[in-house]
């Protein structure tokens, strides 16, 4: 099985670059997110062309989750159903083979003194309540996706740079250990080594000098876990006209 994760930055501007990667890396399922769409804009079409079904969350303003799989998208839930549902179409979760998939993304936080880091650290303690509420112990899950959080200091391309700001901050990663503590793992850090990051900034330069973040995370549960025998980014998609500022992260399980 290969599960894949990407923040595409508007699905509606990136569309055929999704296509042309999935028709060439062939995942199980991709998790998406910020596709910037309403429901009634995604491309249903475009996937199911391809042999996927797919299952969306939207408004059509700056945020959109989505699910596109070749293993079926069975009991899917849109949104917390809380009050964190309020900034934005954040999260959507449904079955895929067997296992409970979760595609997130998680609010920047924008500074620490900024209302919505707070809102973040809430948005973070609201995901691990909805796993315990809605998994249980032994069951396949796996959160995709952009968290907006770089776990550790090799995640970010130099950390003195980051001191006091978000995606780094003792909160944001106790926070994302909480989430861990349920029963899932990082996996990706087990096949490459720090200083491997998925996200670069526009500005000039910053992709080809190195000056990235690790913030896009494939999360899985120990069975999976398990069964990891490959992951990586790839770093080709961030190249090109117009890329999203984003590169897919990819992770391959053997048979169970």
């Amino acid at each position: 099985m290969r599960v894949a994760t990407w923040n595409v930055n508007s699905l509606g501007a990136r569309l055929p670059r999704v296509t042309a990667w999935i028709t060439d890396h062939r995942p199980d399922v991709l998790c998406i997110q910020e596709t910037k769409l309403a429901d009634d804009k995604f491309p249903t079409a475009a996937f199911s062309e391809l042999g996927y079904e797919t299952v969306h969350h939207g408004d059509g303003r700056w945020n959109g989750v989505a699910i596109v799989s070749r293993l079926g998208v069975d009991d899917p839930v849109r949104g917390f159903g809380s009050a964190e549902d309020d900034h934005g179409c954040r999260i959507i979760a449904a079955t895929c083979g067997g296992v409970r998939v979760h595609s997130v993304y998680v609010p920047n936080g924008r500074s620490l003194d900024n209302e919505f880091y707070g809102f973040k650290l809430e948005w973070l303690g609201r995901l691990r309540t909805m796993l315990d509420q809605t998994c249980q112990p032994g069951d396949s899950v796996t959160i995709c996706g952009d968290f907006n959080v770089a776990p550790d200091d090799g995640d970010v391309w130099d950390p003195a740079h980051f001191v006091g700001m978000t995606h780094v901050s003792g909160p944001e990663r106790a926070a994302l250990r909480q989430i861990e503590a349920w029963g899932l793992n990082d996996v990706f850090r087990r096949f490459n080594p720090p200083g491997v990051f998925t996200w670069w900034d526009y500005r000039a330069g910053d992709f080809h000098q190195g000056r990235g973040m690790r913030i896009d995370l494939v999360l899985v549960s120990d069975d999976l876990a398990d069964r990891a025998s490959a992951a990586f980014m790839d770093r080709d998609a961030r190249k090109g006209q117009k890329p999203s500022d984003h590169a897919p992260v990819v992770v391959d399980f053997a048979d169970a």
